[in-house]
């Protein structure tokens, strides 16, 4: 015999309060009685006040009696007293079911995840009726695929409906929310079965220590695995149309295994497609090889990685990676002197540079437009570079001319001054420009600024000299400095890209050089932000499903085609004093009742019992017995 809704000793607290408010309200009873008098004369006002006496004892003890036997047996039913023991009640179990990528790999005619599918469903039938389930889905992150449920059919559905991810398990994770989980809202707890063959990511050595209430059913999954592990890409820096590629290949089982591993680019679709090289490898039983291609283009296309022979999880034996092109500026030169300014933009291949007379002037042109000691008509639409502009209708107001100035300060932090430090040379002569908010003072002498970068659309750059045309045309400085002016304008076409091609996971990125992570942009796919940390030079962000993920920080640019499965690092052994296995089946025999209806009918029939005894209806039942005998009396002393 047990409660179900209210514990033992909340029972006593509940009826022992109800006891002393009734044994209170019964010692404390002071009704008035009405008497009745034939005349006046028998009322004798007393000088003082009769003190009334309290009542130092129950007057009705049979009633009170009845009272608390009917409410014991009201509370009796309200904390649903049951025939039986609580061992029979339900309990919360956790279906861990392992979803991660390794679960569609095959044996034999079925895969994996059909395997667990069956499990999950027998460990569910072999479950006491009462008791409650929930279904978590594992791989990188433990999904709840139910709430806890006594409907069995909600819970056989959700396990129908589960399907291998393309990530790893993350075994910790799942087993700590399943752990949290349970217990919650005061039911009892009972097992977390983890069903899955235990290939897991690596695994937190911080991690808490595993459930006591874990049974494990293994899955067996002799598969034989032969896959691309990470491919890598990088643009030579020698030569700007060469294609470094790296790729990584492992042997996920136990047997030596030789695989080819080819190499083809074109447009997307598998017509059109060149051959980009192949190679042959031989791997160990759990080996991983690395190999590495060169591939000459300039143009965007599909490169594909392949393995063959395909295995029984072929999901990693292909990728793709998509190539971008190379950027090229367009650059319009208006100079009556196009020789001074041919060999700098020579010097840069992005560069494709088109030379025109001044008098042939168009403010249509695209990309970018360099105006040598001209002042056009209209002022392009597309960014500028204006050398050694005439005083009257220079894009930034002329302050003063200076002679034979010596050249006195670059400003570092602005972009178009990058790497410059000369100083030693003099300009014969030179514009100083008067600046405005937000202006950048790339290059001054004493007298002020003569190199100055006014942001916005479009961009305008104006130098107060030619660089060829004084002493600066011996420095090195001046590459440099048309360089980064046309990094500042156009960076796309100096940015520098590195294309991986990967499994969807966590992703840890090591940057060449230093970073704000203001300067950094994540994004997917769709252009929607991939949150991220930074720490130092490390940027660390997660994707869940395969994809695109496109990383900017300063001039360089970083794409990776996650599209390739997260498999396993290890196997998990399961603790020794883990359950195993599913338990056998066994027919639970229901051995509690309900007795709340029986208790709250005799409690209901107890107090109306104690109503018709000692309540108002017995004394009013006396009272019209008392008025009826007083009238016979009278009437018989009348005859």
């Amino acid at each position: 015999m047990y409660f179900l809704n209210l514990s033992f000793l909340q029972f006593l607290a509940v009826f022992g309060t109800i006891s002393a408010i009734s044994v209170a309200l019964y010692l404390l009873d002071r009704s008035r009685r009405k008497l009745v008098v034939s005349t006046l004369r028998f009322w004798i006002a007393a000088e003082q006040p009769a003190v009334a006496a309290r009542r130092r004892r129950v007057q009705q003890p049979w009633s009170l009696l009845l009272q608390l036997i009917s409410m014991a047996l009201l509370l009796l039913a309200i904390g649903q007293l049951r025939l039986g023991t609580p061992a029979q009640a339900g309990r919360d179990h956790v279906i861990v079911l392992d979803t991660s990528a390794w679960m569609a790999g095959r044996s034999g005619d079925r895969t994996l995840m059909d395997v667990a599918r069956d499990r999950a469903r027998q460990y569910l039938k072999a479950l006491p009726v009462r008791d409650r389930v929930m279904l978590v889905r594992a791989d990188g992150m433990a999904t709840p695929a139910t709430a806890f449920e006594t409907d069995r059919k909600k819970i056989e559905s959700a396990i129908a409906a589960s399907e291998a991810g393309a990530t790893a398990l993350n075994l910790d994770q799942a087993l700590v929310f399943a752990r949290h989980v349970q217990g919650q809202d005061g039911h009892r707890v009972g097992e977390i079965a983890f069903i899955g063959p235990g290939r897991t990511a690596p695994r937190d050595a911080a991690a808490t220590a595993l459930p006591r209430n874990l049974r494990v059913i293994s899955i067996p999954d002799n598969v034989e695995n032969v896959g691309l592990r990470k491919i890598g890409m990088r643009r030579s820096g020698a030569d700007s149309e060469l294609w470094e590629i790296y790729v990584a290949v492992r042997n996920y089982g136990v047997r030596p295994h030789t695989v080819s591993l080819s190499l083809d680019f074109g447009p997307p679709g598998p017509a059109g497609r060149v051959a980009a090289g192949s190679r042959s490898l031989t791997l160990a039983p759990g080996a991983e090889s690395e190999a590495s291609f060169e591939y000459r283009t300039s143009a965007a296309g599909m490169l594909g990685v392949h393995l063959l022979p395909h295995d029984s999880y072929p999901n990693d034996d292909h990728a793709e990676l998509e190539l971008p092109a190379q950027p090229v500026l367009a650059v319009v030169v208006y100079s009556a002197q196009p020789e001074l300014l041919r060999p700098v933009l020579a010097a840069m291949p992005r560069i494709a540079a088109v030379y025109r007379r001044p008098e042939n002037y168009r403010d249509n042109d695209a990309g970018m437009v360099i105006l040598d000691r001209f002042i056009p008509p209209r002022r392009p639409r597309a960014d500028s570079l204006w050398i050694d502009p005439p005083a009257m209708g220079s894009p930034i107001p002329v302050r003063t001319t200076v002679e034979q100035a010596a050249f006195s300060r670059w400003d570092t932090e602005h972009p178009g001054a990058a790497g410059l430090r000369t100083k030693d040379f003099i300009l014969d002569h030179a514009t100083v420009f008067e600046v405005g908010a937000g202006d950048g003072r790339i290059g001054e002498v004493a007298a002020g600024p003569v190199i100055v970068a006014r942001p916005g659309k479009p961009k305008i750059v104006v130098l107060g000299f030619h660089p060829v045309l004084t002493g600066m045309r011996y420095q090195l400085a001046t590459p440099l400095l048309f360089a980064n002016l046309l990094r500042w304008m156009a960076p796309e076409i100096f940015r520098r890209y590195e294309i991986s091609g990967g499994s969807v996971g966590a992703v840890k990125l090591v940057m060449d050089q230093d970073t704000a992570a203001a300067d950094v942009k994540v994004t997917a796919d769709d252009g929607s932000a991939v949150p991220f940390t930074m720490r130092e030079r490390t940027l660390n962000f997660f994707s869940g499903t395969p994809g695109g993920v496109k990383v900017v920080a300063g001039d360089r640019e970083y794409l990776y085609s996650l599209t390739l499965p997260e498999l396993w690092e290890s196997k998990w052994t399961p603790p020794a004093d883990a359950r195993l296995g599913v338990p056998r089946f066994r027919e639970i025999v229901e051995s509690s009742t309900d007795l709340w209806p029986w208790l709250a009918l005799a409690g209901g029939l107890g107090l109306l019992a104690e109503w018709v005894l000692y309540g108002r209806f017995r004394r009013g039942m006396m009272r019209s017995k008392t008025m009826a005998f007083r009238a016979a009396e009278t009437s018989g002393a009348r005859r």
